[in-house]
């Protein structure tokens, strides 16, 4: 993600006027899909090397396996390519929820967690708190692991942590627009980015009274979305 923030002050009002109502989706951990976000395949970065769009590179079923992989045509190595990593967080202060407005496509102006992909040789804790400060510029205590959710048709998991802000001198990064501490009732449930968000804040929800606890994950009939 790109560091350096862009000066963007952050909104903090309280929104408390009236109750928000949660949509069904978010109750049933929403079923549909996320308008392609991470729809992101991996470049070839070992053995030959290359974008993904090498010539050397053919798609084959290597001796021994049973799906194509892109094989390289002069020495055989072979590109795996696996599922991308998203790290994030829950972060609140005392009660409320910090959430971002997206400044980036996909869901540009809707509403996320701060959350984005794992970098290489880094661990997810500190993923997820690398994610907070370059988009809400936050500094955030982890707790533990929340939940570990699947999303196999955009080849993604994603560990999304509870987290509480070491301060509230929040300001908008790079790839947001603006960023709100909300209430539960003044969350902006129509206006979420992604089923996954609907996820991870219900499942804050449910734990919130719980100082220890499994990581939740989202049901197999949500498995495609996200």
């Amino acid at each position: 993600m790109v560091a350096g923030g862009l000066g963007h002050s952050a909104r903090m009002s309280e929104r408390e006027s009236s109750p928000a109502k949660i949509p069904p989706q978010a109750a049933a951990r929403a079923e549909t899909p996320d308008a392609a976000a991470g729809e992101i395949t991996g470049e070839i970065t070992e053995g030959t090397g290359g974008a993904g769009g090498d010539e050397r590179f053919e798609a084959r079923v290597p001796d021994g396996d049973d799906r194509p992989r892109l094989v390289c045509r002069d020495c055989g190595f072979i590109n795996y390519e696996n599922p991308k990593i998203v790290v994030g967080s829950v972060a609140t202060w005392g009660a409320r929820i910090l959430l971002c407005r997206r400044a980036i496509e996909p869901r540009r102006g809707y509403w996320t967690l701060p959350a984005g992909y794992l970098e290489q040789h880094e661990d997810a804790a500190s993923g997820a708190r690398r994610e907070a400060w370059e988009e809400a510029r936050a500094e955030i205590a982890i707790d533990q692991l929340l939940a570990v959710d699947s999303i196999p048709r955009i080849s993604q998991i994603q560990l999304i942590y509870r987290a509480t802000l070491v301060s509230p001198d929040v300001s908008a990064g790079p790839e947001t627009l603006e960023l709100d501490l909300f209430s539960w009732q003044a969350i902006p449930w129509e206006d979420l980015a992604f089923p996954s968000v609907h996820w991870a804040l219900q499942d804050h929800h449910a734990l919130r009274d719980q100082k220890a606890f499994a990581p939740r994950s989202n049901p197999i009939e949500t498995a495609g979305s996200g």
